[in-house]
């Protein structure tokens, strides 16, 4: 019996001991600012959007570079509206997109599986007719070849088909009339957040950004 005990005390000790350091890194890491890099031209504006929990990647729907509606159709929207002028992508555990609307519905399975990286991801693509700045949304100008590097990062993200299409979820999960959700690469954990993979977008094309986050927090401090 007291063999087991200490093992459990133990346990219990290694766990907390676990939280504080993955709690401490993740604050102290956030507060370390990778700079923007210099001398480049402001050519295309994109935006970080948050809900309050999860950060969003905000870019035209096309120019010439790349038309988004090629790849994420109009049609798998409700609404179907070819109008909207940008397209907001977010990665994220597919557990949470499609299972669970409201922090109430959240299940021990889903929460467990994000945690440990053992579930799939997917891409959640919201259109927006137009874009109003705020605490919520900050806007930046990069330079065509920084929005290139954007581009290749985030659609190396989308699993493809063998003709290379992304890869639609049908579901009634919407969160709107003008979203949907696409099967993603990648794991969803601890270590890799929905906001880790807007914060490695944001490195990915020279902007400003956290060294490692978890939150949407540390991205936005930034701007």
């Amino acid at each position: 019996m007291k063999k087991a005990l200490k093992i459990l005390l133990k346990a219990v000790f290694f766990f907390l001991g676990f939280i504080f350091i993955y709690a401490l890194s993740a604050y102290t890491l956030s507060k370390i600012t990778i700079d923007k890099e210099d001398d480049t031209k402001p050519e295309i504006k994109i935006f970080i959007l948050t809900n309050g929990v999860h950060t969003d990647i905000v870019m035209p729907t096309k120019n010439r570079q790349i038309d988004w509606s090629q790849k994420i159709q109009f049609q798998n929207t409700k609404t179907a509206d070819s109008t909207y002028h940008y397209i907001a992508l977010g990665w994220g555990d597919k557990g949470f997109y499609l299972e669970t609307p409201t922090w109430a519905d959240l299940k021990t399975s889903v929460a467990f599986k994000a945690a440990t990286g053992l579930s799939t991801t997917a891409i959640h693509a919201t259109y927006y007719k137009q874009m109003k700045l705020g605490s919520d949304c900050k806007s930046m100008m990069i330079s065509k070849e920084q929005y290139n590097r954007l581009i290749t990062y985030i659609t190396n993200s989308f699993q493809k088909d063998a003709d290379g299409n992304f890869i639609n979820i049908k579901t009634n999960a919407n969160y709107s009339n003008s979203d949907a959700f696409y099967e993603a690469n990648g794991s969803y954990s601890i270590f890799q957040t929905c906001n880790s993979w807007a914060n490695k977008g944001l490195k990915a094309s020279g902007q400003k950004c956290c060294f490692w986050t978890i939150t949407d927090t540390g991205i936005f401090s930034k701007y």
